[in-house]
Parts: C-alpha cells; sequence; structure tokens
C-alpha cells in the first residue's frame, strides 16, 4: 500500500489544491486525512468538500471538533475563527443536502484509525484528538516511552503543524536531516506528516509524507502554493485575525 498522509489543511484551499496536484502525480493508492480540514482559513467548506471526495480515511482534528462543539482551550484568534468557520457550516444552502452532508461527515469522524501496524491519529497515540508532541518532547523520556507504548510499530499524526520523526531513544529527526528520505525499519517510530495549510517549521511550503509499504519508505514532499492570495482572503474576513495571513508567508 503507497499511502499520500496530509493533515492540518485548516481551511486553506490553495495549498489543499497545490498538495492534490503533487500528489496525482506520484501514484499513491489512497489519500489518508489526519484531521483539522477546517479552522484558521478562508475556505473551509471548499476544503470540506474536497476532502470527503478526495480522501479514503479522514481523522477528526481538534478545530474539526470544535466547529460540532464549542472551542474548549482554544485561544482568542482561534475561537473566533472556530466560530465564523461554523457559521459558514450554518449558513443556508442551495443544496441542502450537501450541507448537511458536511455535518454529517464531521460528526462521524474517528478518533483514530488502525490498518495493521500503522495507527493513524491527530494528536497523539495516547490522546488522538488534543494532545500535541513536540520535538521538545524527546527530552521528556518517561512521556516519550509512554507514547510509544501506545501502538505497534508506527505512528502518524499532525496536530503540531511541525514535521518529523521520533524515535525511542529520544531522537527527533527533521525531513531536513534525512533529505527529506526515511526508512521503516523495525524500530518504532512516530511521525508528524507537517501541515497542508499551515506549516509552523519556519518553511512556509505545504508538507505531506508519502508512506509505501512495500518499499519500506517514508518520503516527505514540500509544495508551493498561492499564500499571498490566501492571505488576501483571510484579510478580506473581519472574524479571521490578520495575523493567520501573515503567518502563511513566514511558516511560523
Amino acid at each position: 500500500m503507497k499511502r499520500a498522509i496530509i493533515s492540518d489543511i485548516h481551511g486553506n484551499l490553495e495549498a489543499l489544491t497545490a498538495v492534490l496536484k503533487k500528489i496525482d502525480e506520484l501514484n499513491v493508492d489512497q489519500i489518508f486525512c489526519l484531521g483539522d480540514i477546517i479552522g484558521y482559513g478562508p475556505n473551509p467548506l471548499e476544503c470540506l468538500d474536497t476532502v470527503m471526495k478526495r480522501c479514503h480515511v479522514t481523522i477528526l482534528g481538534n478545530h474539526d471538533q470544535a466547529a460540532i462543539f464549542d472551542p474548549e482551550g482554544f485561544n482568542p484568534v482561534a475561537a473566533k475563527a472556530i466560530y465564523w468557520t461554523r457559521q459558514q457550516l450554518e449558513k443556508e444552502s442551495s443544496v441542502p443536502e450537501q450541507a448537511d452532508a458536511r455535518w454529517d461527515f464531521l460528526g462521524e469522524l474517528p478518533r483514530r484509525h488502525d490498518a495493521e501496524n500503522f495507527l493513524f491519529v491527530h494528536g497523539s497515540p495516547r490522546d488522538p484528538t488534543n494532545e500535541y508532541v513536540f520535538p521538545e518532547t524527546v527530552y521528556e523520556r518517561d512521556r516519550l516511552d509512554l507514547l510509544m507504548g501506545r501502538f505497534d510499530q508506527y505512528c502518524f499524526q499532525g496536530h503540531t503543524h511541525i514535521p518529523g520523526v521520533f524515535y525511542p531513544g529520544g531522537t527527533f529527526l527533521t525531513p531536513e536531516d534525512r533529505d527529506h528520505h526515511f526508512e521503516l525499519t523495525e524500530e518504532k517510530c512516530m511521525v508528524n506528516v507537517g501541515s497542508v495549510g499551515q506549516p509552523r517549521d519556519g518553511n512556509p511550503r505545504s508538507c505531506f509524507v508519502v508512506a509505501d509499504d512495500e518499499a519500506k519508505t517514508l518520503i516527505y514532499y514540500r509544495v508551493d502554493y498561492d499564500n499571498e492570495k490566501t492571505r488576501g482572503k483571510i484579510y478580506d474576513i473581519p472574524d479571521l485575525d490578520n495575523m493567520l495571513g501573515d503567518r502563511l508567508m513566514s511558516g511560523r
């Protein structure tokens, strides 16, 4: 199985479109989405419709969950964006069936997906939706050991928007550390696939991975997109803070 794994689109249609165009060139078997389709960005409905159509498996993200319930624990900028996103979902539609399908899709998203020795979550193997696993977690050895004990072989996640691979010995490797190519060996690892719509590792290009079971390889891809266009859309929406557009330019 050759899977493209994407995460954290956050309503960024330009980024999602560019990433899917690249994925189409890679001859993958399936596309998995690890959540946070919406939140922060200006095109939540379009991104939802695209993921519903293109992705074989989609996991619930914390922003997806917040749009259904409440943005508990969100900072004011993120919470305001979620309330605006909810308004878009609740607007009367010329195609009511499509609007209902979006709500049904969000409400039925699983918190995790298991496939043989692969685990797919948004946050972490311990808390699939909300727990952040930052690179600094390698210095919290007890916590790292606990997380590594929660899955069999490979865990794929998003949430932090920072791509890289965690190993049990307390090592975190960025894609650049390995020229974007990793081997899927017998050693356990947690793989953060990065973010399509709001990278935060200092690189503004969209990020995703392709995991090939047969070749035992994991490859990171970075994709350029029209982030200035997305920033302009955000600027035009009063309920979306300009900062959400500015950060797209720096990847921070």
